[in-house]
This record gives structure tokens, C-alpha cells and sequence, in this order.
């Protein structure tokens, strides 16, 4: 490891004090390592439309938006390769929330998000990419032992 010097602004350095304390660090440098490091992942995946990936799609959705739901469902059956799971939750009388957790390329994963958060009627729209160190159509062996 090595050690280095950053100059950083006052209310920069607030929050990440506020970090550090809220998730439970127990230095600076280690609230700052994994922010660095979260930021390089998100980074590193964008970088090559061909990385293998898992991700999920977060979205928030007006349910009675006229066709929406029936545009929404066929644009995941036109990329069912994708999917692994979705979750629907009724949020209120007018809007949805649907997460789903995604697998195949940057590029792919990339490409069925934005179909689905430009869609009218789509209030919000989060993609998260985590790169696979195998690729996500790698089924070796697997254990939680």
C-alpha cells in the first residue's frame, strides 16, 4: 500500500466524515479506498460494451400510462436472454417500482435499460453494472461453503 496526500475542500471532507461514521469505518482512508474502488467498478464496466456483467435495472413507472405496461413487458420478453429475475411492487395507487437483475454484456444490458427508462411514462430510471470476473454464462462449480 502505498501513501499519498489529497487536498480536499470542507464540505467535501464533511460528507465524507458522515459516510465514514454512517457505515461504520473506522478511518478515512478506509471510507475513501472503498468510494475509490466503487467508483473504478462502475467505471472499468462502462469502459468496454463486450465486459460480461450483472446489473439491475431499478425503475419507477405510471402504471396507467396509456400501454405501458403491455411495452414494458414486451421489450423484457425481447431480451429474456437478460433477465434473471424481476421484482414488481405496487408503490401507490399510480406508480410501480420494478428492479431487475440482469446478466449478459456492458453493451447488451446497456441497450434493454435504455429502452426501457426512455419509454413514456418511465418517471425513474437506475442501471447498476457490476463486472464479472468469469462472465455471467460461466456455470462451474459454485458453493456458499
Amino acid at each position: 500500500m502505498q501513501r499519498i496526500t489529497i487536498t480536499i475542500d470542507d464540505d467535501l471532507l464533511e460528507t465524507i466524515d458522515k459516510i465514514s461514521e454512517l457505515r461504520g469505518y473506522a478511518s478515512r482512508s478506509e471510507t475513501l479506498r472503498d468510494l475509490v474502488r466503487d467508483a473504478v467498478t462502475r467505471e472499468q464496466a462502462a469502459v468496454n460494451s463486450e465486459t460480461k456483467c450483472y446489473a439491475t435495472l431499478t425503475y419507477v413507472y405510471e402504471h396507467e400510462t396509456r400501454d405501458l405496461s403491455r411495452r414494458l413487458t414486451t421489450t423484457q420478453h425481447h431480451h429474456h436472454d437478460l433477465s434473471v429475475s424481476t421484482l414488481h411492487v405496487h408503490v401507490d395507487g399510480h406508480d410501480c417500482l420494478e428492479v431487475s437483475v440482469l446478466k449478459g454484456t456492458v453493451g447488451e444490458i446497456k441497450s434493454f435499460a435504455d429502452s426501457v427508462v426512455t419509454q413514456r411514462g418511465v418517471r425513474f430510471g437506475n442501471l447498476h453494472l457490476i463486472p464479472s470476473e468469469h462472465g455471467p454464462h460461466d456455470h462451474g462449480p459454485h458453493s456458499h461453503d
